[in-house]
């Protein structure tokens, strides 16, 4: 039998044993604060630096192609050969149908960046709207925008931040969007940052079994938008610059009402719960008192449990060095077939009557071209208002929101989608398009017709 002395004794050795191991965890706090601090900084926080005021990931990717100069078109084009011939080594056209169509698109798009870059070809492909489009606005941005925005990435994803987020938006995110609370998260990167970054934080949370199958289908064709820095291109394209706040606020909550929706409407609805390659998947926290304090007990057992800073960066920059090299080629090659559909056959026109019923209830003027404009869409989302610069206010205000509410566009998104390990299929992105199309109009044609 032990006596007190003996009790006493082994209390204090279990106390003085257990000292090291919570000086540890409090040690390793440190990094919840500063790396999600400067993680913040680099995503969330526009400064003007030069007379450009964007987020800092945005500097960094301009500085580094100022940098590069004449060299940067040579770098994207490495980045899309190797793109476009990584996946013939490893024979991924044999595995399915799809996947050969991707291939070919890809190895297409090689073909096109090699044709481009060197001044080969007929000159269509040197058109203002084509090659110089497609290359100069999207693929040399891309190309290092994604592999900057993975180094910021590890810094927000990786020591607690999403934890700690996940938990208080947990009320929210979970009864509107069907999504956990640190998907708040994604929506907010892809609104000011891009939807590429925020599909590389929709991948990267799913194959750690944080969303399953269905959460991240919903992120990542509800929330993957465009930027606020692209949303500016649009307005300024259609002259609502003068209407700006309404035009942004306006879109958001237009946005994020439409994926509010169609996540509870086929296909979506039924899609699969299961978590990446089998995981169990990790449950959200169940807050029985302080929502404060389980956010904080969640952003501590994250921060105690993450890897070291440097392995972190580079697990997030392989991974967006692999997406870059996958969506490259499938851009150039999927925007420039995109592009010829549009100018030279009727097929965007015949398109254009499955809307006709969401527009002509409706007393909004242009119907004809606000329906052309909104079935281009799945196409470029920069199309519609290149189509509604003529047009009237309202539909110029409808046509803006719709481009960016559709989200879903075989330029630059679709093969984005199609290079995670999230697997929607090209039918499913077609369908789900079609359902936030005709819900944004819903939505936006009556509220349009109230303010202009």
């Amino acid at each position: 039998m032990k006596t007190e002395a003996n009790l006493l004794s082994e209390e204090m050795e279990l106390q003085s044993s257990s000292k090291p191991a919570q000086s540890e965890k409090g040690v390793k706090m440190w990094r919840f604060y500063a790396f999600s601090f400067i993680g913040i900084l680099c995503f969330f926080v526009p400064v003007t630096i030069g007379g450009t005021n964007t987020i800092i990931v945005d500097h960094v990717h301009l500085w580094i192609r100022q940098l590069l100069g004449p060299a940067m078109p040579y770098v994207a084009l490495l980045l899309i050969i190797a793109g476009a011939g990584l996946p013939v080594v490893r024979q991924d056209f044999k595995k399915s149908l799809t996947d050969f169509v991707i291939v070919l698109f890809k190895v297409l798009g090689a073909v096109i960046g090699i044709m481009y870059v060197f001044k080969i070809g007929p000159a269509l492909l040197f058109n203002q709207d084509y090659g110089p489009f497609l290359f100069d606005k999207l693929m040399l941005p891309l190309s290092i925008l994604i592999p900057v925005g993975a180094v910021a990435l590890s810094l927000l994803v990786g020591y607690g931040l999403l934890e700690y987020i996940g938990v208080l938006m947990q009320p929210v995110m979970r009864p509107l969007f069907k999504t956990p609370g640190k998907s708040a998260v994604d929506a907010v990167a892809s609104f000011v940052g891009s939807y590429s970054l925020g599909l590389l934080i929709t991948n990267r949370v799913y194959k750690d079994g944080m969303y399953n199958k269905k959460e991240a289908v919903i992120i990542a064709t509800g929330f993957s938008t465009v930027s606020a820095t692209f949303m500016v291109i649009v307005a300024n394209t259609l002259g609502l610059m003068e209407h700006w706040n309404l035009f942004f606020w306006s879109t958001l909550v237009i946005t994020f009402a439409v994926t509010a929706i169609s996540a509870h409407l086929p296909p979506i609805r039924g899609e699969s719960e299961e978590y990446y390659e089998g995981q169990e998947g990790e449950k959200e926290v169940e807050v029985t008192g302080s929502r404060f304090k389980a956010a904080c007990d969640e952003a501590k057992r994250q921060s105690y449990d993450s890897l070291p800073l440097l392995k972190n960066i580079w697990l997030n920059v392989k991974d967006g060095l692999e997406m870059t090299m996958a969506i490259l080629p499938s851009i150039l090659s999927i925007g420039f077939a995109g592009l010829l559909l549009a100018n030279f056959t009727p097929i965007i026109d015949w398109l254009s009557y499955i809307f006709y019923p969401f527009i002509y209830i409706f007393p909004i003027g242009d119907k004809a071209l606000l329906a052309k404009a909104s079935a281009i869409s799945i196409i470029e989302m920069f199309l519609p208002s290149l189509i509604a610069v003529k047009a009237t206010m309202a539909v110029k205000f409808v046509t803006a929101i719709t481009s960016i509410s559709a989200i879903i566009f075989f330029s630059a998104l679709v093969p984005c989608i199609l290079a995670t390990d999230i697997k929607i299929p090209v039918w499913k992105l077609v369908f789900i398009w079609f359902i936030r199309v005709a819900l944004t109009l819903l939505i936006a044609i009556p509220f349009a017709l109230l303010i202009f």
